[in-house]
């Protein structure tokens, strides 16, 4: 093996892709996760309450959000818009804050969203994680939250 493939195979390790369907039209995934009034009911894996969302969707603009753990725990997280193409997709940074809200690792998030009939279909992909247990950390959180993504939807359509 040279070391490109090497290389290359460590990197996919690294990333995060998760692909799901849910019973909305797509104006209305997209809306969902744009809009902080929506976003703030259901980001977050099952059991967190979002305590914090602002959001400025455009190329250029920020977020940053709180969510509450059931435990009481505040863990936050920022990032800056880099591409949004309505209703198709939506590209950002993402990044945990520390205790002094500095941004911890850097990771970029890509959102899809495709028509599926009166369906969407999401695929979100999240890259370069730091190592490959972060990436599995993320999934377990993504899961969790796109579950409560599709429970939100299917009370709001």
């Amino acid at each position: 093996m040279d070391t490109r493939t090497s290389i290359d195979a460590e990197v996919r390790e690294r990333e995060l892709v998760i692909t799901r369907i849910f019973d909305a039209p797509r104006q209305l995934v997209f809306r969902a996760w744009t809009e902080p009034e929506r976003a703030a009911r259901w980001w977050g894996p099952q059991g967190f309450v979002t305590t914090y969302c602002n959001m400025d969707v455009r190329p250029g603009g920020t977020f940053r959000v709180c969510m509450r753990s059931p435990e009481g725990a505040d863990h936050w997280k920022q990032g800056v818009y880099r591409e949004v193409v309505e209703p198709e997709r939506l590209v950002f940074t993402f990044a945990w804050e520390d205790g002094e809200g500095k941004p911890g690792f850097q990771t970029v998030v890509t959102v899809t969203f495709a028509e599926r009939g009166d369906k969407t279909e999401l695929t979100l992909c999240q890259a370069v994680f730091e190592n490959f247990e972060a990436r599995n950390s993320h999934h377990r959180g993504w899961a969790s939250t796109l579950q409560r993504f599709a429970q939100y939807l299917a009370e709001n359509r």
